[in-house]
């Protein structure tokens, strides 16, 4: 099994946000929406050659995946965004369903965490101003 089919199933089979494998390193992240991934991005930055597995993974947590360094993401549900930052860093990219863009949690518009990084390329100042929006210290 590789790591990447490790990362998937661990997050399908329990109530994972998302899920990070390198070899017999094992990450999990429990916090809702994209506070897992900027929790563990400010506990362990350096988590270059990790696989990851996510529920939703649209501009905003892309941008964490290349700022952390991973070599390939799977997300239940990808934005075209989301997977163009990542191909274009050269990040595997793979999905459930792929989507124009990720909608806010009532349904009737765009997720915040997005609108945040629309106008940002950067992954420091994408991190950066996720972390304020979403009060992550780092």
């Amino acid at each position: 099994m590789t790591d990447l089919e490790r990362a998937k199933q661990l997050l399908l089979e329990n109530e994972y946000s998302c899920v990070l494998v390198k070899e017999d390193s094992v990450i999990c992240g429990e916090a809702r929406g994209i506070r897992a991934l900027l929790v563990l991005i400010a506990a362990r930055p350096e988590l270059e050659g990790y696989s990851a597995a996510d529920r939703i993974v649209g501009k905003a947590a892309a941008l964490m995946y290349k700022k952390a360094g991973v070599s390939t993401v799977w997300a239940q549900v990808m934005s075209r965004p989301g997977r163009d930052v990542l191909e274009e860093s050269g990040i595997g990219a793979s999905f459930g369903k792929l989507t124009d863009m990720i909608a806010n949690r009532a349904g009737d518009g765009c997720c915040p965490m997005e609108e945040t990084v629309a106008a940002i390329d950067d992954p420091q100042e994408a991190y950066e101003a996720l972390c304020k929006k979403t009060g992550v210290e780092i």
